[in-house]
């Protein structure tokens, strides 16, 4: 499903226009995304919980030229789905 397919299916079942529809997800993204800049976690309990990890420096291996380069630790953004996500993925 891509966002313009979501915003459609939100405007259907909540009554209310694309236009709104469009402008409640982008802010519930954009409040999402503010949570997780501060580092903070954000728990919709029943679908999962969107958080911050760090990952460690580690060393790779260029596929081009076979050598090893060295990634460094970086930030990112993750998802861990709730049970009830992964039961109705799972088909429980």
């Amino acid at each position: 499903m891509k966002k313009v397919e979501l915003v459609r299916e939100i405007a259907r079942h909540t009554k209310l226009s694309q236009t709104e529809a469009h402008h409640t997800l982008e802010v519930t993204l954009d409040i999402i995304k503010t949570s997780l800049r501060k580092k903070e976690e954000v728990r919709l309990v029943g679908f999962g919980s969107f958080k911050v990890a760090t990952r460690k420096s580690r060393t790779g291996i260029n596929p081009q030229t076979k050598k090893p380069i060295k990634i460094p630790a970086t930030t990112v953004a993750k998802f861990v789905p709730g049970k009830e996500l992964k039961d109705i993925v799972n088909k429980k």
